[in-house]
């Protein structure tokens, strides 16, 4: 069986150009004492868009490993998929992240529930776990509410899981359970009955997604509660040690954080709270990587700095279009974008340091960073225009990338 190490790390890469500089960060931080796992990870969405199949992103991750001598493991992440979308990928993925987002919420028919309702009766009363300061209080409608929320995605999940296994056989593969596209964040009861629920569909989840409070946005910091997150994450951890003994899921069960790329301010208290719990951390990123590229393209200078300056101008132009499909997750203030001939007057310097993520830096804005993280598509559009650009500025874009993911992201994580 395939069984996901301790600590791993989602490298989403839009274009698939990126993996072995991806995969140098991960070397370094195996030299540096900390042995992380690469999972390389795109969706089905960014395939669309990009124009790419599945097995595009599996020739990267084998190149890249053959190239660097990686002896490790590393996996292939069929990211955010259903039932509609999971074909394309099952040649090329051994990571399967199921995406149920679009039956949360919605009741599952009444005899499942009430099967599962009498199947967790035993949890009735005041339930304390491990790590979790205060007794849960549950009743017979904690957990009705509970399956009325969840059951009928975690059955979808079920579907999705049996689907693949059939194709692939079991233990081939690596499953996660997506239920972070919600709209509040599931308490530890409901996290309880969400494992409880996904045992009794046999799905060997090796990593689960929950929503946590505050905006996750793409490409920028966390915003929200600190001190909330930190006891939402402290409490999942909790929840899922229990629940592994409680209900057999897979020893190795930890969380998973969508996302998460460029959330610097998390990434203590999540460093923290596995070292107190002894516990496993999948963090997903996609897109920082994308960015890294138009960094390192106007750090480049020359035509590199003017196709850069042209992805903005097509951007800013399009704005509404590119912005749309990412409209939960993105809080862009277009009083506070430069305008695309602002833009074209500036340097390598101004471009790089407006758009890298280093908040201490006056000229960062996130406003740019966000607008330029949705509009990938516009480079997409570029075709072998944008390909030969990276190819020609191989070196400066790939220190870029490596050192984003290393410096910026798996330090503040794990070796802090």
């Amino acid at each position: 069986m395939k069984v996901l190490e301790k600590y791993s790390f989602g490298i989403g890469d839009r274009f698939t150009r990126q993996g072995r500089a991806q995969l140098a960060a991960i070397v370094q931080a195996k030299k540096l004492g900390v042995d992380i796992t690469p999972v390389w990870n795109k969706s089905n969405r960014e395939h669309v868009t990009i124009h790419t199949q599945p097995d595009s992103l599996r020739a990267e991750a084998d190149a890249a490993v053959k190239a660097l001598g990686w002896t490790g493991s590393y996996y292939v992440d069929a990211d955010h998929i259903g039932l509609k979308t999971v074909d394309s990928f099952l040649a090329a993925s051994d990571f399967y992240t199921l995406d149920v987002a679009d039956f949360s919420g919605k009741p599952a028919d009444e005899a499942s529930v009430k099967a599962f309702a009498a199947a967790n009766t035993k949890f009735i009363g005041k339930l304390t776990i491990p790590g979790i300061e205060a007794p849960l209080e549950i009743t017979e409608k904690t957990i009705m509410d509970a399956a009325g929320k969840f059951l009928l995605a975690i059955q979808e999940a079920g579907k999705i899981y049996r689907h693949i296994e059939e194709k692939k056989g079991r233990g081939n593969f690596v499953t996660e359970v997506s239920i972070d596209e919600t709209d509040s964040p599931q308490s530890p009861t409901e996290m309880l009955f969400i494992l409880s629920a996904i045992a009794a569909e046999g799905i060997p989840a090796q990593t689960v997604a929950p929503k946590f409070t505050g905006r996750f946005n793409k490409g920028v910091d966390y915003v929200g509660n600190l001190v909330q997150f930190e006891k939402e994450f402290n409490e999942d951890l909790a929840v899922i040690a229990f629940a592994v003994k409680e209900f057999g899921l897979p020893e190795n069960l930890k969380l998973s954080v969508h996302s998460g790329s460029d959330k610097f301010s998390i990434y203590g208290p999540m460093g923290k709270a596995i070292k107190k719990y002894n516990a496993g951390l999948h963090v997903k990123t996609a897109g920082t990587t994308w960015l890294e590229e138009l960094i390192g393209l106007a750090c480049a200078g020359g035509s590199g700095l003017a196709l850069a300056q042209e992805v903005y101008r097509k951007a800013f132009g399009r704005f509404d279009e590119l912005c749309a499909p990412y409209s939960a997750v993105i809080d862009i203030d277009r009083a506070k974008l430069p305008s695309p001939d602002e833009v074209a007057a500036w340097d390598a310097r101004r471009f790089a340091e407006s758009l890298r993520h280093v908040q201490s830096n006056p000229a960062y804005n996130l406003h740019f960073r966000q607008l330029l993280h949705v509009g990938y598509k516009v480079a997409a559009e570029m075709g072998e225009r944008y390909y030969t650009a990276l190819d020609e500025n191989e070196e400066v874009v790939a220190r870029n990338v490596t050192e984003n993911l290393l410096e910026r992201h798996i330090k503040r994580i794990f070796l802090v």
